[in-house]
């Protein structure tokens, strides 16, 4: 079985803006790319066959959520996800296949759906509508910085 370490953590002065589980990502056991602390916690199993995971369900604990992190599951498409500094500044752009997982945890994101895209998006609620968050101007493609 063949194994890739495919994780990119996009940074920006010292703040994780995003964290990509490239599609060909594999490994065995449970590992978590997401400190203890964070609000949105992602992560990867692969277990083998007849491993248990016991019964449990989980405390009502009180939690404190000050922004809104979103994880997308790329179904099928190609997306381009542009991300921004928390002062709105374009910083640079990924592209995203089908298979492909970002956790979105800070700073601004804006997407273009390059081929028909499906997309699983999973996020804290409730949703607060338009006060959720703050819409702005998008980058103009000729600026576009893939990386």
């Amino acid at each position: 079985m063949k194994y890739y370490k495919v994780i990119e953590k996009i940074e920006f002065k010292g703040i994780t803006l995003g964290i990509i589980i490239n599609r060909n990502f594999s490994q065995e056991g449970i590992q978590f790319f997401t400190n203890d602390i964070d609000s949105q916690q992602l992560g990867y199993m692969n277990r083998p066959e007849g491993y248990e995971i016991k019964p449990h369900r989980h405390n009502l604990v009180q939690r404190e959520v000050h922004l809104t992190q979103e994880v997308l599951f790329i179904k099928s498409g190609k997306v381009r996800v542009d991300f921004y500094s928390n002062e709105q500044e374009y910083l640079e752009s990924r592209i995203l296949y089908k298979g492909d997982v970002i956790l979105l945890s800070d700073g601004g994101h804006g997407f273009k759906m390059l081929e028909p895209c499906e997309i699983i998006e999973v996020k804290q609620g409730p949703y607060c509508g338009e006060r959720d968050k703050v819409r702005f101007k998008p980058v103009d493609d000729s600026l576009i910085n893939l990386k």
